[in-house]
Parts: C-alpha cells; structure tokens; sequence
C-alpha cells in the first residue's frame, strides 16, 4: 500500500494535465531541436523550427486522423447508453455472489468489449462496475469493491492490441505509412514501406490473439484470487441512472426525433451500406478508422430506437473528446518538429545502434510505456512515436507489424499506472485513485510479462 501512496503522490505532486504536459513537450522539443540539429534554411534557426511546428499543428491528414478517433471515442460511449447495453449490463449484475465472482464478471466482459472499441469499453466497465456495487449493496452481498472499480479499467491494459487500437488501425489506412515518414526519411527508405499493413497481420495475426487470450484470462484468475484475498469494503452508493426519454405529448415534426421507425431505417441504411462499401475488407479483416466509425455509427443509432436518444447520448459523450481535440494538434506539432529537424533520424539511428532484431521490440515495449504517461493518448503517442519506430524497425529489418504492436502493447500497459483515463471510471464509480491503484498495478506487471514474453517468443 505504501507504494501506492508514493505513485499517487508523485502524479498529483509532480505531474500537470496533460495539456500542460504537452505545453511542456512541445518547448522542450523546440529547445532540443536548437541545440541538437542543423540549421539547413537561410532563415533564423529558431524561426525554421517553429515554422515546423507550425505546419504539423495543421497537418491535414494527422487533423483528420484527430477526427476519427475522436469519433471512436464518442461512438463507443454512445453504444453504451443505449437500451440493449442497459440490458447487458443489469443482466450481468444477477450473477454477482462474492467479489471473486464478481470481479470476473466486470474485468472479463469488459476486456472482450475493448477489444472491440476502447471508448465502449471504458464507459461500459465503469457502468458495469458500479451496477455491480449497486447490486451488492441492494442484495446485502459482501465484496470489495475497489476491487471491482479495478476491474472495470482493465479495458484499457488491451485496447490498442484491438480493434480500435489506434496505430494498427491507423497503419491499415492506404497510404498513411508513406505520409507519416514523408518528412521523415528519404526516398529509398520510403520505397521499402508497404501501402498497407493490413489488421490481419496486427490485430487479427494469430499471436496478437493468442497474446489477448493469455491476458484475459490471466487476468480474470488474478481478479479472481484477490477476490478470495481481498476484505469486503460497505458500499453506499445512490442508484446510477441511465438516460430515459419520454415520448408523451409530441406534436408534428417533433415525432420524428423521437420515431423508432425513422432511427430503424436509417440506422440500418447505414448498416447496409457499409457492407456493400466494406465487405471486401472484412473478408480480408482489414479493418481501417472509417470502416469502424461507419459501423458504429449505424449500429448506435438503430440500438437507441430514436434520433432524440442518440443525440442526448452524444451530448453526453462529446465531453471525453476535449483532451483529443486541443492536445493533439500540439502532439502533431512536436512531431514536425522532430521529423524535420532531423532528430527523427538521429534518435532512430541511436536505438538501432543499441538494439537487435530481438531487443528492439522490447526496447519499443518500454519506452512506450513511459511516453504513455507523459502522453497518454494512444492516438497522439503514434503521431510522434511512430515514425521513430518505423525508420528504427526498416534499419534493422525487424517485422514493422510487430513493431507496431509492440509500441501498441507498451502504450496501453501503464494505462494501469497512469490515471488519466481512469478519470471516468473514477466519476461513476465514486472511488479514488488511490483505491484502485493496488489492483491495477498487479494488473499491469501481470500483463507485462506477457507482452514480453509474447515479442520474444513470436
């Protein structure tokens, strides 16, 4: 327990937002690329280097890489708040006994949701979690339910190896490999990046699964035993209300914003549409930002039966997009600098230098998982890590779809130490920090000697 309180101290002591974090990158990178890097413009070297910032602040394809994942986000917790997902999870809560079996109940459904969508699985293991303590509390069931607020965040130890993982799906995009190492290597390196990489050899390859499986279930032992270990902690907690709209009294055009039919229809042109549009794809499981978002989108609106009730649940999820939406323009600006400057290249040669076929995905491992806690956005941490380990991994001829999961896995592993999304679960499930912080730490050291066991062994 003392550990805990050290590592909740050092974040609330020595750590800003995250906004302010990235204010911080962003000048210590333009003062590294003073000193670190030629000036190759007639202009004034500091003019140069901000002008780079500049223009990756604006960077059009990363802008709209923002916007997809933005909508992964939202999209996600929208399906949630939907009646079929209210279902589910108060259906879940009736099997709740102990807190061995609750803990299961939360930690393994959530894991299995996030892989499919990281925004769902985050508001739906924090729902779940805190039905789950409403439950025992109602029923007069012992459990520990930091415990359980702990399993409910687990999502976020598994997301980026996922479907919705945001540099695999990103890499699947055609072209975007090439656009990202534009700037940043020269033509010969950029001739050996393929078009693609295709889910099928990130997400869906064979050890990426075997990897999840592993995890998920090593993780729901864990949970389990603690279960078993852990005291029963009371629990007092007012009911949690899922959105609820009346449909009494409507008049004229306003019975179209609340008609099931409507949402029905178009929920499922949309649905249609998509596997006219993306059924090619799917049978090759390529599975990239926009394919996923249309499917949500229609699968969303068609599971809340109306137009009203998707866009009050959109209302309500387009708070979490705030930190997407202003830090990564300024993650895109650091990665400008860095690719134009050069530094890209000096820092890639430097970990080829120290690194093999074998050891640089553990290398890549690591330092993803400490620039998650500085930047903890998987979408952000890509823009400025990814082509540092694309050019490392071409140096050295290491398989870039291990590479790119390796910087996945390395992401999404501190999450469990990093506490800034799990400022959500927090909210709804009226814990603190400090309460679920024992659990995710085991949590995290458990899920890290797979993934390092699984990049030496594949």
């Amino acid at each position: 327990m003392g550990l805990t309180k050290v590592i909740e101290h050092i974040f609330r002591r020595y750590l800003p937002s995250p906004f302010t974090i990235a204010v911080l990158l962003t000048v210590l990178t333009i003062v590294l690329a003073l000193v670190f890097t030629d000036n190759i413009s007639e202009r004034n070297h500091l003019v140069t280097i901000l002008s780079y910032w500049e223009n990756g602040i604006w960077n059009n394809s990363l802008l709209v890489f923002a916007y997809q994942m933005m909508l992964i986000l939202v999209l996600g917790h929208v399906l949630v708040l939907s009646k079929p997902m209210e279902r589910l999870i108060l259906r879940i809560t009736k099997f709740v006994k102990n807190t061995s079996n609750a803990a299961v109940l939360v930690a393994l459904p959530t894991m299995l949701v996030s892989f499919f969508n990281w925004g769902l699985g985050l508001v739906f293991g924090a729902i779940l979690a805190r039905k789950v303590g409403e439950y025992a509390q109602a029923n007069n069931v012992p459990v520990n339910y930091p415990l359980i607020g702990a399993s409910g965040y687990v999502g976020l130890m598994v997301w980026h190896g996922g479907i919705s993982g945001s540099a695999p799906i990103k890499v699947s995009e055609a072209g975007h490999l090439r656009e990202l190492m534009g700037g940043v290597t020269n033509q010969e390196v950029l001739g050996q990046l393929p078009e693609t990489i295709s889910t099928s050899l990130t997400v869906f390859s064979g050890w990426n699964l075997t990897l999840f499986l592993l995890v998920a279930i090593a993780i729901s032992a864990l949970v389990y035993f603690l279960g078993k270990l852990a005291a029963p902690k009371s629990v007092e907690l007012k009911e949690y209300r899922f959105q609820s709209i009346g449909r009494e009294n409507l008049k004229g055009a306003e019975k179209l914003d609340y008609s099931r039919i409507a949402a029905s229809i178009f929920g499922g042109l949309i649905l249609l549409t998509f596997l006219f549009q993306y059924l090619p794809a799917l049978r090759k499981l390529n599975i990239t930002p926009n394919m996923l978002n249309f499917f949500m989108l229609g699968l969303a609106i068609a599971l809340h039966g109306s137009f009203k009730s998707f866009l009050i649940a959109v209302e309500e999820a387009i708070g979490d997009t705030a930190g997407i939406l202003i830090q990564f323009p300024l993650y895109f600006g650091i990665m400008g600098i860095m690719a134009s400057s050069g530094m890209i290249n000096g820092i890639s040669d430097f970990f080829a230098s120290i690194s093999t076929t074998t050891t640089l995905p553990i290398f890549t491992f690591i330092s993803a998982g400490v620039v998650n806690i500085f930047v903890p956005s998987g979408g952000g941490q890509w823009a400025i890590q990814g082509p540092l380990v694309l050019e490392s991994s071409l140096q050295l001829g290491v398989s870039l779809p291990k590479a790119v999961m390796a910087l996945a896995y390395g992401d999404q592993i501190t999450n469990m130490l990093q506490p800034f999304w799990a400022l959500p679960l927090l909210g709804i499930t009226k814990l603190k920090a400090k309460e679920i912080l024992p659990y995710t730490l085991l949590f995290m050291l458990v899920g890290s000697l797979i993934y390092i066991g699984g990049l030496l062994v594949f």
